[in-house]
């Protein structure tokens, strides 16, 4: 080889680009290992996903017979931050209480109300979001077992309810059949809870004038939707509903009227004043009579029992009365004959309403501070309570298997947090963790190279 061509192949060679083999060894290195700690960081939040929704898909519902032991909480609480929906998993299964209120924590912004349900045999609670005004016993129903909640829907344009089933966690819509109707509203249940009685409002003239109501019964399927009767809505017909096997008994204004639930009226006949049909649970056990609420002058409160047919007295009932309360509203009747009503207790900072406004029976306004459960017991000198409820919780509706049951239990009430605040908590930690990682991880990689290197460079490494 002549010394040119050597100078000309070391000139060559000089003008080839090198090949950084240690600096691209460790840039590939770094991004085997970039890939591999990615990959496992969403293996991680997979699994973790899959830790919370597998569980809760897969968890079955409730048996309906679980609840056989239901029994009256003798105290409610507001639910916790955070509390499981009525749809969440794992489901509740059947309910005894529904209660709701102006309560912080029973009512949102952007006018959503919530409606707390308690379970059936323990201290479990769920809550369901409604938009609008809700209230428990009056807008919002427990079916009789307490395994169905019924509420308005609040779809204007294409008015309906919703029937939620606390065990399967299904919510089904029953679209209201009435022509014309722009708002529906479920009332009350039929005594075998097979039925739902639902009010419709529609416009005699053009929307926004005069209203009348159209009150019918849908079965819980909605196959079927029978019109019980129509009336003014300025007279609230069917304001209170009462169901016993068969019949139904409904008020409006000063009336009470009795039908089937074909729709034929059996019976009617007019109230006295200061006098209401008492509540879902009017008739008498065995049928055969219906309870009226009477209120005296001194806001002392009684039940009188009635004959349905004719409005006639049959008799006392030796219950004791109710004083200091704003209205009472009857829920059922217990084995020992006790009659459980729920006692709207006056708030004494509220202004008095107009005396236009207080013909109707005040169950839940401005002036109830909150709402109590009371058993009257014959031939007891006063009422006992069942049920205490926190302030400003000014609606209650009890499962009829509940109050037949007779039983009181001790509640402990759930505190601090529920399952959807450490469900959320745990989800943005864990996507706030990858996130930081993922920006991070130029650094991270540095940082291993730089301790491997150190590793390597120590005596014996």
């Amino acid at each position: 080889m002549t010394a040119r061509l050597r100078d000309a192949l070391r000139a060559t060679a000089e003008d080839v680009p090198t090949y950084p083999v240690y600096e691209r060894a460790l840039a590939t290195a770094r991004r085997d290992r970039l890939r591999r700690a990615g990959a496992s960081a969403a293996a991680l939040l997979l699994l973790a996903l899959a830790g919370v929704v597998v569980p809760l898909t897969r968890t079955p519902g409730r048996d309906p017979a679980a609840a056989a032991n239901a029994a009256l909480p003798d105290h409610i609480a507001l639910p916790p931050i955070g509390t499981l929906h009525v749809t969440d998993r794992p489901r509740l299964g059947p309910a005894s209480v529904i209660f709701d209120g102006p309560a912080p924590r029973l009512h949102r912004w952007n006018d959503v109300n919530v409606v707390a349900v308690v379970d059936a045999d323990s201290d479990r609670y769920r809550i369901m979001r409604i938009g609008g005004e809700s209230l428990a016993g009056v807008s919002v129903h427990l079916s009789p077992d307490g395994r169905y909640v019924a509420r308005p829907d609040g779809v204007q344009d294409d008015p309906g309810v919703e029937v939620i089933d606390l065990v399967t966690g299904r919510t089904q819509r029953l679209t209201s059949p009435v022509d014309r109707s722009v708002w529906s509203t479920p009332v009350g249940w039929s005594a075998d809870g097979g039925s739902l009685v639902v009010s419709d409002d529609v416009p005699v003239a053009f929307e926004g004038a005069t209203y009348s109501t159209v009150l019918s019964a849908v079965t819980l399927g909605g196959e079927r939707w029978t019109r019980l009767a129509a009336g003014a809505q300025e007279a609230r017909f069917g304001s209170t509903v009462a169901a016993a096997p068969g019949r139904l008994a409904y008020q409006y204004g000063r009336t009470v009227a009795v039908t089937d639930l074909a729709g034929r009226e059996l019976s009617s006949f007019a109230l006295p004043d200061e006098t209401w049909l008492a509540g879902k649970g009017a008739w008498r056990p065995d049928g055969t009579n219906l309870t009226l609420s009477a209120r005296r002058a001194d806001s002392e409160w009684t039940l009188r029992q009635v004959d349905p047919a004719s409005g006639r007295d049959v008799g006392p009932l030796r219950l004791p009365s109710v004083s200091g309360v704003v209205a009472i509203r009857l829920l059922g009747w217990a084995p020992d004959g006790s009659a459980l009503v729920a006692a709207y207790q006056p708030d004494p900072l509220a202004p008095d309403l107009p005396l236009e406004e207080q013909t109707d029976l005040p169950t839940s306004d401005q002036r109830v501070r909150t709402v109590r459960v009371l058993a009257l017991t014959p031939g007891a000198t006063a009422p006992r309570t069942v049920l205490t409820a926190p302030d400003q919780v000014t609606a209650v509706d009890v499962a009829d298997q509940v109050v037949r049951s007779g039983r009181v239990r001790d509640a402990q009430p759930p505190g601090g947090v529920g399952g959807r605040f450490w469900l959320w908590t745990g989800l943005v930690t864990m996507l706030v963790t990858v996130a930081v990682l993922y920006v991070s991880r130029r650094r991270i990689a540095l940082w291993r190279d730089d301790r491997r290197v150190r590793r390597a460079r120590r005596p014996g490494g």
